[in-house]
């Protein structure tokens, strides 16, 4: 089989589409089909730059030209999905995103009960969090606000490693004041965020209000984040060959 096709096959299996992370994991696995370069994962990123049989529907994932009609609402954005629904789904996509890093990382990761049943690709962002609930890691108000965080990474002590708000469409104000409440925690504290908010983001964190978290705060923006969920995948993969 030629190696176009296995990409192919593989998003057919998937319902049309899949993450670049999602294509390096399975299309290797496929036998009748010999890779003799050294440098595969590259490869299928070029694959499916071919907009002969692929399109791009936002950073990191693609789909089949020929099941454009057929993909899910909260795959493909079509004009008729209300606005509010397509920035739902976006953000979504992104906690999914970071849920999938993390689970890679042997982290535990938590998402807050409102979004549990929202759709990630095929799944329901509860089935891929490993956590149904938080840890009574401190005191309550700090729980309670760390509950709302957007996706939370959990260390093997049970306490927040990692924060990460996904800001699509607010301001970043309400994500900086949660981050200032829990300054005292050594947590790493991320915004997600499309690139062209940065500077947005910048003057707001740059508010003397802020002063305290502006230098404990990193920007991750939405390509970083898909090109960081590919490479993970590409080491998984790699560590498995090598049983590390």
């Amino acid at each position: 089989m030629k190696q176009y096709k296995t990409v192919i096959k593989i998003m057919q299996e998937n319902g049309g589409y899949a993450t670049l992370g999602y294509l390096n994991q399975n299309v290797l696995k496929i036998k009748d089909c010999e890779w003799k370069t050294k440098t595969p994962f590259a490869s299928i990123r070029r694959i499916v730059q071919d907009d002969r049989f692929f399109f791009k529907i936002r950073p990191g994932l693609w789909a089949l030209k020929e099941y454009k009609d057929k993909l899910p609402r909260e795959i493909l954005q079509k004009e008729d999905v209300p606005i509010e629904k397509k920035v739902e789904y976006s953000h979504t996509f992104y906690q999914g995103l970071l849920v999938e890093i993390g689970n890679i990382n042997n982290y535990q990761t938590f998402v807050p009960n409102q979004d549990k049943n929202k759709i990630f690709l095929n799944k329901k962002l509860g089935e891929i969090a490993k956590l149904t609930n938080i840890y009574q890691f401190s005191y309550n108000n700090f729980v309670q606000r760390v509950k709302t965080i957007d996706v939370v990474w959990f260390n093997n002590r049970n306490m927040p490693s990692k924060l990460f708000e996904v800001e699509h469409s607010t301001d970043f104000e309400r994500s900086f004041i949660k981050f200032a409440e829990l300054q005292d925690f050594y947590v790493e504290l991320y915004i997600v965020a499309d690139r062209n908010k940065k500077r947005e983001y910048e003057n707001r964190l740059n508010q003397v209000v802020f002063n305290s978290i502006s230098r404990k705060i990193k920007f991750i923006d939405y390509e970083k984040l898909s090109e960081w969920h590919t490479n993970e995948y590409k080491l998984y993969i790699i560590r498995k060959q090598v049983n590390i």
